[in-house]
């Protein structure tokens, strides 16, 4: 027997979380453009592929343009690949009023998909009945179907959900086939957000052995 065992972390699921400095007018042009959009287009959140604003010369699209080829640049090297990757930005804007929430779902054909939160409520209305709602949060669920049928307490590897409260100016980034839903906003302020693809453009030579 080893003196020392070896622990393996087998099909990790990597989730990326940072907060990008800017500066505040940034984000404010941000939500002055996302809003004019959405003015100006009915059902732009929930009709994303419809347009990819990640290709708007809008100097604060551009801006958030570099900020998340600079998140894959670190997700991928966390990741551990060693070799050229080409890919694709689509991206599209969220804005979500008093109500509004995301279904469970994930993003078929990427590879990541990811957030950047322009301006997130401070102030829930204070609602009757339950009182474990989680206002303008995101919930991650456990990929692998049924693994947490034996959880037992402080076991990390078989707690179904992984919540996080964003704040503004923080960036998420996770494998696109990684099933996600975003509570409902509960305050009369504006949820906004641009939510992102990285789409790869695939070669032969970054296929798994077989």
């Amino acid at each position: 027997m080893p003196a020392n065992p070896l622990f393996h972390a087998l099909w990790p699921t990597l989730l990326m979380r940072d907060q990008i400095p800017a500066d505040p007018r940034i984000n404010q042009l941000l939500k002055e453009e996302l809003l004019r959009r959405d003015a100006e287009r009915q059902n732009m959140t929930t009709q994303y592929l419809d347009e990819n604003i990640l290709e708007s010369d809008h100097p604060a699209l551009t801006w958030l343009t570099d900020c998340i080829n600079h998140a894959v640049i670190r997700y991928v090297k966390e990741v551990g690949i060693d070799y050229p990757l080409d890919w694709q930005l689509q991206g599209w804007g969220n804005v979500n009023r008093f109500g509004d929430y995301h279904n469970l779902h994930n993003h078929p054909h990427s590879w990541l998909s990811g957030t950047y939160y322009v301006t997130v409520p401070h102030t829930a209305v204070d609602l009757p009945g339950r009182n474990d709602r989680n206002p303008g949060a995101i919930s991650f669920f456990d990929p692998r179907p049924q693994a947490n049928m034996n959880a037992i307490k402080k076991d990390g590897q078989v707690d179904p959900e992984h919540r996080i409260q964003p704040k503004a100016g923080e960036i998420l980034l996770w494998p696109a086939f990684l099933h996600h839903l975003v509570h409902p906003n509960l305050s009369h302020e504006e949820r906004i957000s641009v939510s992102f693809n990285v789409v790869l453009h695939r070669s032969a030579e970054q296929l798994p052995d077989q």
